[in-house]
């Protein structure tokens, strides 16, 4: 079964940014005299719920419910702070893609592949990220870029998935799907797309089931 396009998630899967994104959180919470700090195990239980606003959400209904909750607009307006900061952070360089994505994006599209994002990340997050790695707008880099201000369902929700094949106007099975995690194999697949996965830091021992594939990383991935 030939393959005409390739769908990458952001966070974990084209980089590393989750350390750029809990700073970022972090920096936040302290400049709005919060005295919220996400550590590294606290964070990797926090990314089990998908989209900043809805951890936000979700960490302070489930571990600071001995004070008083902030309302969803509240919550947008801490996150809106917190994008501006991990832009930021990216923009003071330094952040790499993971080992062979910029290779296989390279043959990929050489090959006339197609290429897009399917993220639940916001876009400006997705601009820091190729401006960071490849000094290009996403645009130059993937045909379409489907973002989570673009669906009502994050992931594990297929919505975004589905979006992204709508915009290529592909069936799933002409496509593949790259990911780091649980909740993105669980919507890849839930869209009906092949999945190849390359867990991180914060993905290691998540339950893969369903995956295609399952490799450290996607230097020489063939295409």
């Amino acid at each position: 079964m030939s393959v005409k396009a390739l769908i990458f998630d952001v966070d974990g899967t084209l980089a590393e940014t989750e350390e750029a994104h809990r700073e970022a959180f972090n920096d936040t919470f302290k400049a709005n005299g919060m005295d919220w700090y996400w550590e590294v195990p606290m964070y990797g239980i926090l990314l089990k719920t998908t989209g900043g606003k809805e951890r936000m959400q979700e960490y302070q209904q489930t571990h600071r419910t001995d004070e008083p909750q902030m309302d969803w607009e509240r919550i947008k307006d801490i996150h809106a702070q917190k994008t501006e900061r991990y832009v930021e952070i990216l923009a003071a360089g330094g952040l790499p893609l993971r080992d062979g994505v910029a290779d296989l994006i390279e043959r990929a599209a050489a090959a006339g592949l197609r290429l897009a994002i399917a993220t639940t990340t916001s876009r400006p997050n997705v601009d820091a990220l190729t401006a960071c790695c490849w000094a290009k707008a996403p645009e130059d880099i993937f045909e379409i870029i489907a973002t989570g201000e673009q669906v009502k369902a994050k992931k594990p929700a297929p919505d975004l998935f589905e979006l992204a094949l709508k915009g290529l106007g592909l069936p799933a099975e002409d496509c593949l799907a790259f990911e780091d995690s649980r909740n993105g194999v669980l919507s890849a697949t839930g869209a009906g797309l092949r999945t190849i996965v390359t867990p991180g830091k914060y993905t290691e021992d998540d339950d893969f089931t369903h995956a295609e594939a399952v490799i450290p990383s996607l230097k020489d991935f063939p295409i």
